[in-house]
């Protein structure tokens, strides 16, 4: 048997869906385990150019079950209208092709309007929440007061919930924030319009992945963001609200007895990062307008400028442990064409030391980067398919950053397009 997830190692934006619908050629069935359309994927293939928030990036290959599982934060709304966008790009999805676990919860309109109330009364120590409702919606998950998605096929106990939900949550709208309520009626036509169109693909994903794992099916977990936003072990409070992580895989996927033989974290070939929070290696001005030009950082979700700066060795070493990960994907790497050096953060200094150590998340806010730099390569390597065939100064920076975070780095990502990249 044979699962492998993929994961972020730094703060998301890796490149980690472009890496899934590559690999997904070797896999019968993928899985997002956590997260909600609060972040997106970007992939480019034959059909086109996609932005994926919800649906797995797995959708773009034939014969391959995509499922999302029990750990989602599913919100049908923004799962319907990203459908309807895919389809308008000539790709079908049908529910043999996508499987919605019926113990997914439901994220309602109302967990949109918390979320956007509570970063308004933060306002200068907002968390940068990209206002899906993502936290909100965590928050009830945990306090075991959502919807999950099989409660659609049970109309009657299905109002009786919404009524008891809705009172306690306009508790909230309106004694805390004085927003707008909602009533029982409202919520039930909203989970009508929508939960009535995805009925078809909601199912025991469960069994379904049971039934893969005992047939040798090979399973490829795709997750969300990356080590440094997850809840337990990434720089909190500016992290989301799930485990990103794969040690989280299993459980959010709907098969908790499942064993990763793989785990491919995604690295990008120097850092960004959308949203608030430290961010050590951060570039400023035209340095960073350079390089956010000339990667095109900008966010998949929110179309927000990604902020940049060099590859950070002492949080992608620490993302590679927290990750578990087995092989790395270096993405992007043709961006860093443009420089004549290529500057690498080696080490932080924290009250006034310097370390190797990731530190504690309040220690981020003063610390400084070490920078180091290396030879650049300045020639256009995005057609290169062999690693023999790329410039030694960018084989040097390859070797290099393998050795520091202590893991091989077995592709190199030297374009956007499913075929660029090279194969260690």
């Amino acid at each position: 048997m044979h699962n492998c997830a993929i994961v972020g190692i730094n703060w998301g934006d890796e490149g980690k869906g472009r890496m899934v619908d590559l690999l997904t050629q070797d896999y019968d069935v993928v899985v997002r385990y956590q997260g909600g359309g609060n972040a997106g994927h970007t992939v480019i293939n034959e059909f086109g150019k996609f932005a994926l928030h919800l649906l797995p990036s797995g959708l773009f290959r034939e014969g391959v079950v995509n499922v999302l599982g029990n750990g989602v934060a599913l919100d049908l709304e923004s799962l319907w209208t990203e459908m309807q966008a895919v389809e308008a790009q000539g790709v079908s999805i049908t529910p043999d092709k996508l499987k919605i676990s019926e113990r997914c919860s439901l994220l309602l309109p109302w967990h949109r309007d918390l979320d956007s109330l509570e970063e308004a009364r933060l306002k200068d120590q907002k968390y940068g929440s990209t206002k899906q409702g993502i936290a909100p919606f965590y928050s009830d998950k945990f306090q075991k007061k959502t919807i999950l998605a099989g409660e659609l096929f049970y109309p009657e106990h299905l109002r009786k919930h919404v009524a008891q939900l809705a009172e306690w949550k306009n508790l909230t709208l309106e004694g805390v924030y004085n927003a707008k309520t909602y009533t029982e009626d409202e919520i039930m036509d909203w989970l009508t319009e929508f939960g009535d169109k995805l009925k078809p693909y909601i199912c025991d994903t469960g069994k379904i992945l049971r039934d893969a794992d005992d047939a040798g099916k090979k399973i490829l977990f795709e997750a969300q963001l990356g080590a440094l936003r997850d809840i337990d072990y990434g720089i909190h409070p500016y992290t989301t609200s799930s485990n990103a992580i794969a040690a989280y895989a299993p459980v959010g996927s709907g098969l908790p007895s499942a064993k990763l033989d793989e785990v491919i974290g995604v690295v990008k070939a120097y850092s960004t990062c959308v949203g608030e929070g430290p961010f050590v290696c951060e570039w400023f001005g035209e340095e960073a307008e350079a390089l956010r030009e000339a990667g095109g950082e900008y966010g998949a979700k929110t179309g927000r400028p990604r902020r940049v700066g060099p590859l950070d060795i002492v949080a992608t070493r620490y993302g590679t442990r927290l990750q578990g990960a087995t092989g790395i994907a270096l993405t992007k790497m043709d961006v860093l064409s443009y420089l004549d050096e290529i500057p690498v953060c080696t080490k932080y200094v924290v009250d006034g030391e310097e370390t190797d150590e990731f530190p504690f998340p309040l220690a981020l806010n003063d610390a400084k980067p070490v920078i180091e730099y290396m030879p650049g390569w300045k020639v256009d390597i995005s057609g290169i398919r062999t690693w023999e065939e790329l410039p030694k100064e960018a084989r040097d920076y390859v070797e290099y950053i393998e050795k520091e975070i202590g893991c091989h780095i077995k592709y190199v990502s030297v374009g956007a397009e499913r075929d660029a990249y090279i194969l260690r």
